[in-house]
């Protein structure tokens, strides 16, 4: 017996959190009982779980996808501003995939699909730390004094921020704005733009390059590729060891593949 929410999960119905939401919403079932109980257990073996109607079965092939993600999508998988999201982007992916975490609207660069529902969780939780490296383009020349508050946190709308790494990359004479190599391990909505917008050199451009042991260059804006067994591998490795993940490690990738 397992939590209903974390059936679902392994399912690949949703994440851990969208799962309980959707019990809460009462769009979940079991032997034809609406559960709202977080928790729940239930036997996926012999129970009939279903969510609005449909019939949830353990998935029995895992899909990791890797995408550059274009400005203008939303990282979600359905939106009800009618907005496109990055589904939309994934033409010929028959298994229910959804975003490992989040890439707002203005950014673009790599995000993580899947339907492992445990990797998921476990990539995404604080206490793991993975590490996602972002490049910012800023409004203006930060100082050392800019980039040194961006190291050592501050507090925005109640809540302490801090990047776990800064670099200002080379720049050409005359430039008009730095571009920041920023590092994070921790989730904020939003945070590398909030804190940019607090040292007074707002976001132009956003992009991000690292996902954990994950990066590819090669990998244009709007294509995608599957993660090959050893990036599944590595990353497993880094989900399980808070800290340990080192951004941008060598990795061989798969074929890019073009929305339709």
């Amino acid at each position: 017996m397992e939590r209903l929410q974390k059936i679902l999960s392994q399912a690949g119905v949703a994440s851990r959190r969208a799962s309980e939401q959707m019990m809460l919403d009462g769009r979940v079932t079991v032997n034809g009982k609406t559960v709202r109980e977080l928790g729940t257990k239930a036997d996926p073996a012999r129970d009939d779980i279903r969510v609005d109607g449909s019939r949830v079965k353990l998935s029995e092939h895992h899909r990791y996808i890797l995408l550059n993600k274009p400005r203008g999508y939303v990282t979600t998988r359905s939106d009800p501003q009618r907005r496109k999201t990055v589904l939309d982007l994934l033409r010929g992916v028959k298994e229910y995939v959804y975003p490992v975490g989040r890439l707002d609207y203005e950014s673009e660069g790599l995000l993580l699909l899947m339907n492992d529902g445990d990797l998921a969780a476990r990539l995404t939780h604080p206490s793991h730390g993975i590490a996602r490296v972002y490049e910012a383009k800023v409004l203006g020349i930060p100082d050392a004094h800019d980039l040194e508050r961006l190291q050592k946190g501050m507090t925005i709308d109640g809540r302490r921020m801090r990047a776990s790494e800064v670099e200002m990359l080379p720049m050409k004479r005359d430039a008009a704005g730095a571009t920041l190599l920023i590092t994070l391990r921790e989730g904020r909505n939003r945070q590398v733009r909030n804190m940019c917008d607090a040292i007074g050199h707002p976001v132009d451009h956003l992009k991000r390059v690292a996902i954990g042991p994950l990066r590819d260059p090669r990998l244009k804006v709007g294509y995608w590729r599957d993660l090959n067994e050893d990036e599944i591998k590595r990353l497993r490795k880094a989900a399980d060891a808070p800290g340990a993940a080192r951004p941008g490690a060598k990795e061989t990738p798969a074929k890019p593949k073009r929305a339709q």
